[in-house]
């Protein structure tokens, strides 16, 4: 009788501590762990690019919040008030929702989304129909990100 009792507590105290959410600790990875050889900060990555549109490279920085669990769909801080929106290319992978506020590293592709005024300053076409010559500003610009890997840094 004692032995089921002690059984029972045992079996409900397993229960309660497995439903506590453990911290994210230093180092942990998801998808493919980065390569930080060459790795630069969020705030840097838009003056790195230059006029190119798409690059490779490993950034550090902190996230703001996760947007979607499934996918790893999250915006990381590029200064400035700028955001850069990020997900994973593999959508099997899950990342935890107490990931905001954490500094992490991640390697992938970086791409500048152009919005429909930049697509027409390109082709030439404006409303009025003549060509425009100056140059727009990259302030309309958006920077996202496709994750191979991420690990968490602090």
């Amino acid at each position: 009788m004692k032995s089921s009792v002690l059984l029972i507590a045992l079996l409900l105290s397993t229960v309660v501590f497995a439903q506590q959410h453990t911290p994210l600790p230093h180092g942990m990875v998801y998808g493919k762990k980065p390569d930080t050889l060459a790795m630069m900060s969020a705030t840097k990555l838009e003056t790195f690019m230059g006029k190119k549109t798409r690059i490779s490279t490993t950034i550090e920085g902190r996230v703001i919040k996760v947007i979607h669990e499934k996918g790893g769909w999250f915006e990381l801080d590029a200064g400035s008030g700028k955001v850069i929106a990020a997900h994973f290319k593999d959508y099997n992978i899950n990342i935890p929702g107490n990931l905001a506020g954490r500094t992490v590293i991640i390697e992938g592709v970086a791409q500048k989304q152009f919005i429909a005024d930049d697509l027409q300053h390109l082709a030439g076409d404006t409303v009025t129909g003549k060509k425009q010559h100056q140059v727009k500003t990259d302030t309309k610009r958006k920077v996202t990100f496709e994750v191979k890997g991420l690990q968490v840094a602090k």
